[in-house]
C-alpha cells in the first residue's frame, strides 16, 4: 500500500470529534520504516493534498472529521505540553467571565511548568505559555478541569493573582466585577 493511502486509512479510523490531532510521533509511527526525509515528503504531499492541516511544528489536524474550531487552541496546547502542568489563566479566564472588557481572539493564555512560550498556529491563533513556579497541590482549590478543552482551568481569582504575579497589564479588569468573584 502507498504510503500517503496507508496514513490516510490509519488517521480515518482513529480520528473523531475529541481526538483530531496528530503530532509528528504519532504519524511516524503509521509507517515506522520510511527514512526522515521520507516521511517529511509524506507530511507534505498530506498537508498540499488536504488529508492533514498543519497547526504548527510538530502537529497536524485532521479535517475530515467534526471538531469545534474555537477548541482547536486548547486541544494544541494540552498535545504541545502534555508532559508539562499546565492551565488555563490570565486574559482567557477573565475574558471568559465577563471580568476583563476585550475578548482576546485566536490567543489563549496559560500558566505553564514549562518554560514561557509563543506558539503560532496560523488561522487558528496563538498560544501562550506564561512559566509558573506554582505547583499542583498548592492550586487544587482553585483549579477546574474543562473537559472540552482537555485543560486545567483557574478561578477568577486564580487568574488575577497570576496577572499581579506575571505582573501583566491590570487596566481592562473591572475591578467591579472581579470582587464578585473574589
Amino acid at each position: 500500500m502507498q504510503a500517503i493511502r496507508q496514513l490516510k486509512h490509519v488517521i480515518s479510523n482513529l480520528a473523531d470529534d475529541e481526538h483530531f490531532l496528530f503530532s509528528t510521533g504519532d504519524l511516524r509511527g503509521i509507517n515506522p520504516g520510511q527514512t526522515k526525509e521520507a516521511f517529511k515528503v509524506l507530511l507534505s504531499r498530506a498537508v498540499k493534498n488536504g488529508l492533514l492541516k498543519r497547526i504548527c511544528r510538530g502537529l497536524y489536524l485532521y479535517p475530515k472529521v467534526p471538531f469545534e474550531t474555537g477548541l482547536v487552541l486548547h486541544h494544541a496546547a494540552a498535545r504541545l505540553r502534555a508532559h508539562e502542568f499546565n492551565y488555563l489563566s490570565l486574559e482567557s479566564v477573565l475574558s471568559d467571565a465577563g471580568v476583563i472588557s476585550q475578548i482576546p481572539m485566536n490567543w489563549i493564555t496559560l500558566m505553564s511548568s514549562g518554560r514561557s512560550n509563543i506558539i503560532d498556529c496560523g488561522v487558528f491563533g496563538h498560544i501562550e505559555f506564561i512559566h509558573t513556579t506554582n505547583k499542583p497541590a498548592a492550586l487544587a482549590g482553585h483549579l477546574t478541569y474543562d473537559f472540552s478543552g482537555h485543560l486545567w482551568r483557574a478561578s477568577v481569582s486564580q487568574a488575577i493573582k497570576d496577572m499581579k504575579k506575571t505582573r501583566r497589564n491590570t487596566d481592562l479588569i473591572d475591578w467591579e466585577t472581579a470582587n464578585e468573584f473574589i
